[in-house]
């Protein structure tokens, strides 16, 4: 008797401060890992140079926003520096029932609403290795402004009091490293049985 296969899709939750460079690694795992897709977040911010609607984030008002939040639409929301972020519940939900892997890249506060509400998932916690080097990465970005730059640093240590809270953390002090390590979580949890289903054949 042959052993039949059955997979569940995963929900990758990668979070971290802004600088500390998760959205480097989640695109790294988008282009090297075809079994995962990405949730489209929406936002009320606008988009910043190079990014695209529906690509990057799905660029909203923050009237259609709250009718969002009114009709159940979003698995989590939350203010992050200043803006609305949230996602959307429909598309995740599509793509797990497709047994798609789902990479949600969001903050502390919408990681600990999600996982709050999801039975099942994989927590990701990303940190610089210093936050001297987490500063001076933010200040290296073109977009940030000494006033940004101090609110984002004051987020970041209330985000790193929840690393605990994560299933994993990785220190990016080398991005090649860094991947390295949040290849091997992903490749492990996609035998982890929860996901993972061998079972005997019928012949």
């Amino acid at each position: 008797m042959s052993i039949q296969v059955k997979r569940k899709g995963m929900l990758l939750i990668i979070s971290g401060p802004s600088g500390a460079g998760k959205g480097t690694l989640c695109k790294m795992l988008l282009e090297k890992d075809k079994s995962f897709a990405f949730s489209c977040s929406v936002t009320t911010r606008g988009p910043r140079s190079g990014e695209v609607d529906g690509v990057d984030y799905h660029f909203i008002d923050e009237a259609e926003f709250q009718r969002m939040i009114e009709y159940d639409e979003l698995l989590e929301y939350a203010t992050v520096h200043g803006n609305l972020y949230g996602t959307p519940k429909r598309e995740v939900d599509t793509l797990l029932k497709q047994h798609k892997n789902v990479l949600l890249d969001i903050d502390s506060q919408g990681a600990m609403s999600v996982m709050k509400k999801a039975r099942d998932y994989v927590s990701v916690f990303i940190l610089a290795p210093s936050m001297e080097d987490l500063k001076s990465r933010l200040e290296k970005r073109n977009a940030e402004n000494p006033a940004e730059i101090e609110r984002r640093m004051n987020n970041a240590y209330g985000e790193i009091e929840k690393v605990n809270l994560y299933q994993y953390a990785i220190i990016n002090d080398d991005v090649d490293t860094a991947f390295a390590q949040l290849e091997c979580i992903v490749n492990a949890e996609k035998q982890n049985t929860i996901r993972f289903l061998p079972t005997i054949a019928e012949a």
